[in-house]
């Protein structure tokens, strides 16, 4: 596991001063340039879900990269979680608060199913807003969130804290 850390490690570029000056961007997609990688990867949250889940929720639009191979990779469905105005109704909402503002996101009607044991996975966890939102909208729906999982954790952000009240299993495979 320390080897794959290393090389998704090395696979990610460092942006200064993007999207604003002061931050340094983690840009992931230099990984799915190597497609024995992405294999590894997507292995690694597959293995530890197998049997557990029945469904993988993806977040608009990094969570889908890694979502939907999870999915195939467990045989089970796919459900996207979009930005709010992409889906065609009906659609149940949720909206959450941003540092400045606020935003929504949408699945569409009837895809998450009362019962369903539900994982969660997006590209980066950073404060756990849009997370803790799609977490608010399966329990709406009558799921249950069995885990989250990312690629990448801002450990700084305290992203984890928030949500612990869905569930304590949060898989972060590269923390900065």
């Amino acid at each position: 596991m320390e080897n794959l850390l290393k090389e998704i490690d090395q696979h990610i570029d460092r942006v200064q001063d993007f999207p604003q000056e002061g931050i340094q961007y983690k840009d992931i997609s230099p990984i799915f340039l190597n497609p024995g990688l992405c294999d590894r990867i997507i292995k690694v949250f597959a293995e530890s879900n197998r049997g557990k889940i029945d469904a993988v929720c993806g977040i608009e639009s990094r969570g889908f990269l890694l979502g939907v191979q999870i999915a195939r990779e467990l045989g089970v469905p796919f459900i996207l979680i979009r930005k709010a105005g992409k889906l065609p109704p009906p659609v149940i909402s949720q909206e959450y608060d941003l540092e400045y503002g606020s935003a929504k996101i949408e699945v569409k009607e009837g895809h998450i199913k009362p019962g369903q044991r539900i994982l969660i996975h997006d590209d980066v966890l950073a404060t756990g807003g849009t997370a803790t939102a799609c977490a608010e909208l399966a329990e709406r729906c009558g799921a249950k969130v069995e885990q989250f999982s990312f690629l990448i954790g801002l450990s700084f952000l305290n992203g984890t804290e928030g949500l612990k009240k869905y569930t304590s299993n949060v898989q972060i495979l590269l923390e900065y």
